[in-house]
């Protein structure tokens, strides 16, 4: 969309112009990465009227795993050598779901209609985002689109085998947490019950742990329905909260800060950060507008940071690497590395291979963070099953002791 908007810039004086961003909050801030200050924004009349005409073609996204497929064929049509819109037709032939065939035939209609390929794809911005198109713009611009297909191919590649690595690690650990609420609420619900009326029968006094947990689950049988609806009204909170653009900086910002899962979660960011970095500077796209596009892969506040760092550091005529050297973020060996592409001229490259180390890196995170939370929530599973079969069965102890 085009937004118009009112700004002072550093010298204290107003300016006024048009911008094209996503939203309003992507909007403000590429102009506060220009050292402007936001007075109003708002939605160009024109590009309203556009916006309402073109919102149906919105309707449909391409998933994660749909994008890769789309993006290997189109390099594989393109590198023997055929058309946009016949290859784009030849993939909808593949597609089953309804709101997936929309998309392509969006794409279709736009190409046919005389528009560019990046402006048919920046039309779902929900499945291409800018850096996508920023690539393919390029290509389009270079006349390279084939290749550049093939190194977004690259990209999109490895952020899906990641997401199936990351997917997989926590697949166990969070069958088992299921497992463990699953025995909890049948012990409280189930069997404690009818331990409390073998205690009453036999006017046993259970010691304090059994008192708690006799309580928890008249508790739980008594309020469960208001229960379920807390429940119920949390879920769709968190919901909200994920779906929020400032619910997702917070939990991005909490992630970072969690032992062993902040050490992974800020690797993974790294090694999308740099692979994204080094394949917009090879495709010759200019490094400010690298920082500018970049920023949109995390919202995460200390990278944010981290990306006006390496802007102020750009645009006042220092490297690049002092920012990142003075990072706490960064690992002393990626920052070296990125030096030396700057002395060599090859910053493209160096940013392309600290991403496949972060990647090999990442991959043994993973496998490591996993093998010591599996262990840690079977030990937490097991001290709560033995603790309350203590707690049940130490009455029963008693008693038959007071019996002999």
């Amino acid at each position: 969309m085009i937004l118009t908007y009112d700004a002072i810039d550093a010298s204290g004086s107003m300016k006024r112009d048009q911008i094209e961003a996503h939203n309003e909050d992507e909007a403000v801030e590429q102009l506060r990465s220009r050292g402007l200050y936001v007075t109003s924004i708002q939605l160009n009349q024109q590009s309203s009227a556009i916006s309402s005409i073109a919102t149906p073609a919105r309707v449909g996204r391409l998933p994660l795993k749909l994008l890769v497929l789309f993006t290997r064929q189109m390099a594989m049509l393109l590198r023997s050598g055929s058309g946009v819109v016949p290859a784009i037709k030849a993939l909808k032939r593949q597609m089953t779901n309804p709101k997936h065939i929309y998309v392509l035939n969006d794409l279709i209609e736009e190409l046919e209609d005389g528009s560019t390929f990046t402006e048919a794809i920046r039309r779902h911005p929900k499945t291409f985002d800018s850096v996508y198109c920023a690539i393919v713009s390029a290509g389009e611009a270079s006349g390279t689109l084939d290749t550049m297909f093939d190194r977004l191919a690259l990209i999109v590649g490895k952020r899906r085998a990641m997401q199936k690595k990351v997917l997989a690690a926590i697949a166990y650990p969070a069958l088992l947490i299921v497992m463990s609420v699953s025995i909890f609420l049948v012990i409280l619900l189930f069997v404690l019950p009818r331990f409390n009326d073998m205690f009453v029968q036999l006017q046993v006094d259970p010691p304090s742990s059994t008192k708690i947990l006799l309580a928890t689950g008249s508790f739980l049988q008594g309020y469960w329905p208001v229960l379920l609806i807390v429940a119920l009204a949390t879920s769709a909170f968190m919901t909200m909260t994920i779906m929020s653009t400032k619910g997702r900086q917070w939990i991005s910002d909490i992630q970072i800060s969690i032992p062993m899962i902040g050490k992974l979660r800020s690797k993974l960011i790294q090694g999308q950060m740099f692979r994204t970095m080094g394949m917009l500077l090879e495709s010759r796209v200019d490094l400010i507008d690298t920082l500018l596009l970049i920023r949109g892969s995390t919202s995460n506040y200390r990278f944010q940071q981290l990306f006006d760092r390496m802007d102020q550091a750009v645009t006042s005529g220092s490297q690049l690497s002092t920012a990142i050297e003075h990072s706490d973020l960064i690992d002393a060996s990626i920052s070296q590395a990125i030096h030396t592409g700057e002395e060599s001229g090859h910053l493209g490259e160096s940013m392309t291979f600290c991403a496949d180390t972060l990647d090999e890196t990442n991959e043994e995170l993973v496998t490591v963070t996993m093998r010591l939370i599996e262990p840690l929530i079977l030990i937490c599973m097991g001290a709560f099953v033995g603790g309350v079969a203590i707690s049940l069965f130490m009455p029963l102890f008693d008693l038959t002791s007071a019996i002999k």
